[in-house]
This record gives C-alpha cells, structure tokens and sequence, in this order.
C-alpha cells in the first residue's frame, strides 16, 4: 500500500512537471516581456494624468478635461502603478497585463481600461 502510494505520488509530481507551462519553450520570453512590462508601468504611471485631462478635454471640453480628466487621470496613474508593481512581483507567473493598452505611450489617444488577467 505505501509502495503504492509513493509510486502515484511520484507519477502525479512528474505529470504535473510536464505540463507545467513553466517548461515551455517561451517560458522565459514571457517572463521577461512581464517584467519589462510591469518596470515601465510602474515607473511612467504618472504620464496617465496629462494623457486622461487631454482625452477628457478633447472630448468633453476643457472645464471636464482640467477636472474629471485630472481626478480620473489620478486614479488611472494610480492603477497603472500597482499594476506594475504587481507585475514586478509576479513577473515568474505568466499573465495578460491587467491595464490596456499594455504601456502608457502604446495608443496614446485611447483611454486607459483595465482588464481581469489571465495566463499567457
């Protein structure tokens, strides 16, 4: 019985190996491109707040731009922060940015949405 048990022990520990996308071939690409990612939006969240007032102000006028487009613009900078922080910290466990577009410079004149993450 206990023969029996380590030996499915062992099996299941080696399907579990082998199935692992960690062992892919593009396991390491994806790791890095995370990384990259979540450095770059950790680092440029700020940029969200000029980017929100001109999206706002060009289509709702400038009084929205310079106060919806600032306080959303604040809490997009915000979200786009953590959302590099935690790409930073999670960047061995590949997923989809949750902030789209993916960098802050991608798209410049699209809204900043953010998005559930999935695995790659």
């Amino acid at each position: 019985m206990k023969i029996t048990f380590q030996r499915f022990l062992v099996i299941a520990i080696f399907s579990l190996i082998m199935t692992n996308p960690a062992f892919s071939s593009q396991y390491p690409d994806k790791v890095v491109e995370k990384l990259g990612n979540g450095l770059a939006n950790a680092v440029t969240g700020f940029v969200e707040i000029p980017k929100t007032i001109s999206i706002v102000g060009s289509r709702d006028g400038v009084i929205h731009g310079m106060t919806i487009g600032f306080l959303t613009g604040i809490a997009n900078a915000v979200g786009r922060s953590l959302s590099g922080a935690f790409d930073i910290a999670t960047f061995l466990i590949p997923t989809t940015p949750f902030v789209k577009p993916n960098y802050v410079w991608d798209d410049f004149n699209r809204e900043t949405t953010f998005v559930e993450a999935r695995m790659r």
